[in-house]
């Protein structure tokens, strides 16, 4: 499924361990973990890979490794797919979500821009 929302970055070398702990991308969570936190199993995370919904990071041993955000993006696919709709659909929704919020986003700032055109060009005309 094309415009994953959930890659995370490389940043598993990067920073102090205190920038680690506040970076939402740091893949800090085992599937095992992160399995249990979101009360899914392992397979539940290994679809969500296949869909290519989120993509996460491999250890040195080839284990996944997912962040915070990612398991964000999972457990609003799993509220989805426990209120009946399919993990296919699922996926869909959670990415056009995210396409929205984006658009709403660049909209505003669209927004704020004019505001501030039109503000600057009232200054000049009463200057």
């Amino acid at each position: 499924m094309e415009g994953v929302v959930g890659e995370t970055k490389d940043s598993s070398t990067e920073g102090s361990a205190d920038e680690r702990f506040d970076d939402e991308s740091y893949p800090a969570y085992s599937m095992g973990s992160a399995a249990q936190i979101l009360g899914t199993t392992p397979g539940f995370l290994r679809s969500l890979d296949e869909a290519k919904l989120i993509t996460p990071q491999r250890s040195e041993g080839g284990h996944r490794r997912y962040s915070r955000q990612q398991l964000r993006i999972a457990a609003r696919v799993r509220e989805l797919v426990d209120h009946g709709t399919g993990l296919e659909a699922a996926c869909r929704i959670v990415v056009l979500e995210d396409q929205l919020a984006d658009a709403q986003a660049d909209n505003a700032e669209l927004h704020r821009t004019i505001d501030d055109r039109r503000a600057d060009t009232k200054a000049d005309e009463n200057a």
